[in-house]
């Protein structure tokens, strides 16, 4: 078992307010003009993805984010700003939350297009997702954020089964599709209670529900049992026991950390979130 160790001071540095908050510019487009400029728009869109803000002859890896329940892509904006600052390639998965199967080819895809070796990052179910899909010959570490990190043959509910329910279990509700919803007043004071209560009540606003029938789906491989993993433990968690976070980085065998902070530190404490993935980026970059 790895010991836990504190997340060093030095590992992030301050990063430009400009690479934090980039203006967006809407434009509309009329039909006929984007059947027109489509293909090219696409083309322009994979060649700047593929370049990633990455040097000529850069071995660093991709750093690839895989979000949970109740978020998508966007939820890892800060640290995705501060990631590319540092100018590493970042691509943010976006799960369907229809099943873990589903969710594994959405990552499996976007591996597919990547020439370096990739950190994988999960938060949450994503967790599951990655523990599946890090068995990729592309991916060389694990990072888990909150997240939870099965056994072969085990889902995600598998891992709660021995402790209590978890106090917002009762408040979700189901639509008639089987997809979890949090009611928006409720969510913030569980998912995001240290955050500021706009952005909370924002992430409510925008939650992606989650098919309840995918925490029972079980995992058929392991990648952190061949490959080195890290955990960002986070201790004022709401969501997922820290002790059980706890419980699972020590048996995956994982480098542990740990930030006082709610299910969400990569808002909260987007410092601290980076820090740990720059470890693992570091620890696998090829000389």
């Amino acid at each position: 078992m790895k010991s836990q160790q504190p997340l060093p001071a030095h590992a992030v540095d301050p990063v430009p307010k400009s690479a934090l908050a980039r203006p967006v510019r809407v434009v509309l487009l009329s039909v006929s003009w984007l059947f027109v400029a489509a293909p090219l728009l696409l083309i322009g869109r994979t060649a700047m993805a593929d370049s990633g803000g990455r040097a000529s002859g850069d071995a660093r890896p991709t750093v690839m984010l895989v979000h949970g329940a109740w978020a998508d892509g966007s939820s890892w904006s800060d640290v995705i700003a501060r990631l590319q600052a540092r100018g590493l390639r970042v691509v943010s998965v976006q799960n369907q939350l229809n099943s873990l199967a589903d969710d594994v080819a959405e990552v499996n895809r976007a591996l597919e297009r990547e020439t370096q070796p990739v950190v994988l990052v999960g938060h949450s179910w994503g967790g599951t997702v990655i523990t599946q899909a890090g068995t990729s010959d592309k991916v060389t570490a694990l990072v888990y954020i909150a997240a939870f990190a099965p056994d072969v043959g085990q889902s995600t509910n598998d891992l709660q089964a021995g402790g209590p329910v978890p106090g917002y279990v009762p408040l979700l509700q189901a639509d008639t599709a089987g997809y979890l919803w949090f009611p928006q007043e409720v969510m913030p004071s569980w998912f995001a209670q240290d955050i500021p209560a706009p952005h909370a009540m924002l992430l409510a606003a925008a939650q992606n529900p989650i098919r309840a029938a995918a925490f029972g789906d079980a995992v058929s491989a392991a990648a952190w049992a061949a490959k080195p993993s890290w955990y960002l433990v986070t201790d004022d968690d709401r969501m997922i026991a820290p002790a059980l976070q706890r419980s699972m980085a020590t048996r995956i065998g994982a480098r542990v950390s740990s930030v006082a902070s709610s299910h969400v530190p990569f808002i909260s404490h987007p410092k601290e979130t980076v820090a740990i993935v720059l470890d693992a980026v570091r620890r696998v970059t090829r000389p």
